[in-house]
């Protein structure tokens, strides 16, 4: 589910789901922001794949594991 497959496309694996955060991520928000964010782009269909709470997460925890982002007094941050 990270990589896009076959019966994945882009914007239901993580990694599709982790360039759209970051394309988010102008200026260190905290997790509820970015999923308030997600949920408004949802709604007015800016972005078609549905991802749960825990899909965003584990998001997180790969875009941290490849030094993508970083946090700070519970805010995200992207990295240069």
């Amino acid at each position: 589910m990270i990589m896009p497959s076959k019966h994945i496309n882009f914007s239901q694996s993580l990694l599709g789901f982790g360039s759209y955060l970051l394309s988010k991520l102008d200026k260190p928000m905290s997790i509820d922001d970015i999923w308030k964010i997600y949920q408004a782009d949802i709604s007015k269909e800016y972005y078609i794949a549905k991802h749960s709470f825990d899909n965003l997460i584990m998001t997180f925890i790969f875009l941290y594991g490849i030094n993508a982002i970083d946090q700070k007094n519970g805010l995200i941050y992207k990295c240069n």
